[in-house]
């Protein structure tokens, strides 16, 4: 099998050194060069010919903003994984920079580089294999199943959590000198396919009172593209929980209002439910929906983690299951794992109407295979037409 083809373009010879590492110590990834700035990296693509580029923000002469643009200008279609800083301007760059075409960002960590760079180790192997791998099979390339990697990106969690607890030397370290394995069969690592369960709904689907969208992976840009294209006179409120940092989504709700017909704003606690209005998860916030005299309220939380998240899919979809019951629409789509499929489940079993992302639109199809494979997704629905499935799901369901 090939390897995802790794260029990685920061200023900092450190950071490109410790990045190389978790990529060359991860069978199946391969640094196939470094650069200093945008300008060396724009210089090095046609020779390298990557699969995906991990992008520093702050460069001299040209920084990740300015290589973005060039980038659009030459028509360059290679992934882009941003690395972003945790701080508020670090948030308004990162949107900044998905605005440009950037496919998602990681945050590094604060705190000595050396020390923490591993701690995100896991997560970024996720998002190279997500976005990488579906460049270079684009390509025609033969690379590991995204199942494999993420076993991968498991392992250097391990390994990290292992070194923070100081028990590292009873795990197998990281192997940084990385020798190619023996070839293993495509299908040794790929989950087999199964058939929906049957979910028999306790009534029919009702007038839909409310929106609730799941997202994870591949979030960012694909809400942008679905947002987008609502409808302006849409009549219902939008609940969005898509897994982003604390400190990014209010940023990140202010650059989707500025491309969708709807307002789109962070959601905060005791916001009274507008139809027409759409609210984003904060980072580190459960979001719920709940029954008030005049009008439903959110209300956010910081309970416990969900399925390893917060805020949660599954949260969110619970609180609507029992409030709205038959009466909303809930939407699970790209993203890893399985956050908000039991949930949707149960929104389904109560006789609300579902839509799930196909394979082959998303980014990673995790949570909407796992979805689909409860019985949870009446209709499976391509990235490019979710917004129209939208609209008129909504539109002929108004009244009933």
């Amino acid at each position: 099998m090939e390897d995802i083809q790794v260029l990685i373009c920061d200023d900092s010879a450190l950071m490109r050194n410790l990045i190389s590492r978790i990529v060359d110590s991860t069978t199946g990834l391969h640094t196939v060069g470094t650069a200093m700035n945008g300008k060396f990296c724009l210089q090095k693509i046609p020779a390298l010919n990557p699969d995906i580029i991990i992008l520093d923000i702050e460069m001299p002469e040209m920084n990740g903003l300015e290589f973005l643009k060039e980038r659009r200008a030459r028509q360059i279609d290679i992934p882009v994984i941003v690395l972003s800083s945790i701080a508020t301007k670090g948030a308004t760059v990162t949107m900044q920079c998905l605005e440009l075409g950037a496919s998602d960002f990681i945050t590094k960590p604060s705190g000595s580089i050396s020390s923490n760079i591993n701690s995100v180790g896991g997560d970024l192997i996720e998002l190279i294999a997500s976005y990488g791998r579906r460049y270079a099979v684009r390509k025609g390339k033969d690379v590991y199943p995204m199942d494999f990697f993420l076993r991968e990106a498991k392992l250097k969690e391990a390994e990290s959590a292992a070194k923070k607890e100081g028990i590292s030397d009873k795990i197998k370290p990281m192997d940084t000198t990385r020798s190619q394995p023996a070839e293993l069969p495509k299908t040794l690592f790929q989950s087999k396919k199964k058939e929906p369960a049957v979910i028999e709904p306790v009534r029919r689907g009702g007038p839909i009172d409310i929106v609730a969208i799941g997202i994870s992976t591949g979030g960012p840009n694909a809400l942008r593209e679905v947002f987008a294209k609502l409808d302006p006179k849409l009549p219902r409120p939008i609940l969005v929980v898509q897994h982003m940092p604390a400190g990014f989504t209010k940023e990140f709700a202010a650059s989707l209002n500025r491309i969708c017909p709807l307002e789109v704003k962070e959601a905060e606690d005791g916001d009274l439910i507008h139809p027409g209005q759409i609210y984003i998860a904060p980072g580190d916030y459960h979001i719920k929906v709940e029954k008030s005299t005049l009008c439903n309220v959110i209300r956010l939380s910081q309970e416990d983690l969900r399925n390893g998240h917060r805020p949660s899919a599954d949260v969110l979809f619970e609180s609507v299951a029992k409030l709205y019951q038959n009466r909303a629409l809930g939407i699970i789509m790209t993203g890893m794992g399985r956050d908000g499929a039991a949930q949707l489940a149960e929104m389904r079993r109560q006789g609300a109407w579902t839509l799930g992302q196909d394979e082959k639109s998303s980014i990673v199809y995790g949570m909407p295979r796992a979805a689909f494979e409860l019985g949870a997704v009446q209709k499976q629905v391509a990235l490019e037409g979710m917004a129209d499935a939208i609209n008129s799901t909504v539109n002929e369901h108004v009244n009933g």
